[in-house]
């Protein structure tokens, strides 16, 4: 007796694309920034503030002397939203920058919105 060809059904590929279609991949979500933010006080020489705003924040000299200003009008401004490891290092580097050189200039972060 001769063999009969079996048809296959495309019913369980269409199953399995179907539940692939279905699955929904996970949402990788971005890790939370930090804002760096400089604080104004009546001590720190405006020079130092944007000696400061060069070396550890990579800015320009007119950058640096615009946030200065901002700084000295406003009390306070960003100088950089980092990861919270990397703004952690900044204000550390600032800060104790700041006390070798003796001045109050004081550095902090908050959590970006």
């Amino acid at each position: 007796m001769p063999l009969q060809p079996v048809m296959m059904t495309d019913q369980s590929d269409d199953e399995t694309d179907l539940g692939l279609l279905t699955k929904t991949r996970p949402k990788t979500q971005r890790p939370p920034r930090y804002k760096v933010l400089l604080l104004n006080d009546d001590y720190t020489p405006m020079e130092f503030v944007v000696m400061v705003l060069e070396r550890f924040f990579g800015m320009t000299h007119a950058q640096a002397f615009e946030i200065m200003l901002t700084v000295h009008k406003k009390g306070l401004a960003v100088v950089g939203v980092f990861s919270h490891e990397i703004a952690e290092t900044k204000v550390a580097q600032v800060m104790d920058f700041a006390r070798r050189h003796q001045h109050p200039l004081q550095c902090t972060m908050e959590k970006e919105d």
